[in-house]
């Protein structure tokens, strides 16, 4: 447990002093945010902004973990998270220097981005299969489900899910501290469902859980929640800083990994609710159109259609955030709820 709050504390502080060092750097080097000219006017002012904030975020949760291990070992699975992040904060930093260089709203190509996502997914992939052992291939919802993909299939269910978290981070990370402060929660759901399959390893007990190393997955998820926390002082509207897609990227794959690791893929789709819900709005926007060449909404992802609906930029995300707590807190409900059926009456 020490190692857990150690990690939360140190990333939320390094997070906390270090971003507002990064926000005048950003500005020396003219790394401002470009806004698109369909979106609501209100977004316009914000032109300029500090971007790629992300990469603090990264930065304060890989320095956090290390500082944790002080007291605690290291662990493949740590790692892995970890590698993950990194290599998709890679990608996005790309995508968000091209953005900068070329003054566009658009980075790398999406066929490049592809290549990005893919070659980390894989990656990681390969190495789980190494580390983990062939168990990890199991399809899994709080636990591990009797359906079994294979080494193949696993490699292409990682890249499925690194992708559409990554992704749908990404179409959160559209007003202030909406993404950052969303992503913080499903983190914290995540330091305590990991925590509890460490109090509920085989043997021992009829619920019992197979995470490989569940206290490593904890002190990720608290370092990656502590720096969320402390970047979300910066971004919270009025944002002095946007964490790009250096950091929507990285939160997304971090939280996938930290998915697959912890053998609760399924439950993810539920903790993160909100991103499922701003990646369905994009899908049936663009599907929508294409067949009857009209618009579901006033612009996608959904957040903006409230906007231009009328409400008032802040009013929109802390709405969002009571969504994406309430997701938070049905998915504990049902991860709690399952290991009650698995217990002894009495």
């Amino acid at each position: 447990m020490r190692a857990v709050l150690l990690a939360a504390l140190v990333a939320l502080l390094v997070s906390l002093i270090g971003t507002p060092f990064a926000i005048k750097l950003f500005r020396a080097q003219g790394y401002g945010q470009l806004i698109r000219d369909d979106g609501p006017e209100a977004h316009h002012t914000k032109r300029g902004t500090p971007t790629m904030g992300g990469a603090v975020i990264i930065v304060s949760a890989i320095l956090g973990y290390l500082v944790a291990h002080v007291i605690t070992d290291f662990t493949a699975s740590g790692v892995l998270v970890l590698t993950v992040m990194t290599g998709l904060g890679a990608v996005g930093f790309l995508d968000d220097f091209i953005k900068i260089r070329k003054q566009r709203s658009l980075g790398l190509t999406a066929r490049t981005k592809f290549v990005g996502q893919l070659l980390v997914a894989v990656g990681f992939a390969l190495l789980a299969l190494h580390y983990v052992g062939s168990s990890i291939s199991h399809v899994s919802f709080v636990r591990d489900t009797a359906i079994n993909l294979g080494a193949v299939g696993f490699v292409v269910w990682a890249y499925v899910m690194i992708s559409a978290t990554s992704n749908g981070v990404n179409l959160t990370d559209g007003l202030d501290g909406l993404a950052s402060g969303s992503s913080a929660m499903v983190f914290a759901a995540y330091v305590v469902i990991t925590f509890w399959q460490l109090g509920n390893r085989c043997p021992g007990t009829n619920a019992c859980y197979t995470a490989r190393d569940p206290l490593d997955l904890a002190v990720v998820a608290a370092a990656a929640m502590g720096a969320c926390f402390g970047f979300l002082w910066w971004n919270a509207a009025p944002a002095k800083i946007f964490m790009g897609d250096t950091g929507s990227l990285s939160l997304g794959g971090t939280l996938a990994t930290i998915a697959i690791l912890s053998r609760t893929e399924l439950l993810l789709v539920i903790l993160g609710g909100l991103f499922v819900v701003e990646t369905l709005s994009v899908i049936v926007q663009v599907l929508v159109f294409k067949l009857f060449h009209r618009r579901v909404f006033n612009m996608a992802p959904i957040h903006h259609h409230f906007e231009l609906a009328g409400w008032p930029e802040f009013t929109v995300i802390v709405r969002f955030w009571i969504v994406a707590g309430l997701a938070v807190a049905f998915g504990l409900g049902l991860f709690y709820a399952e290991f009650l059926s698995h217990e002894p009456l009495g």
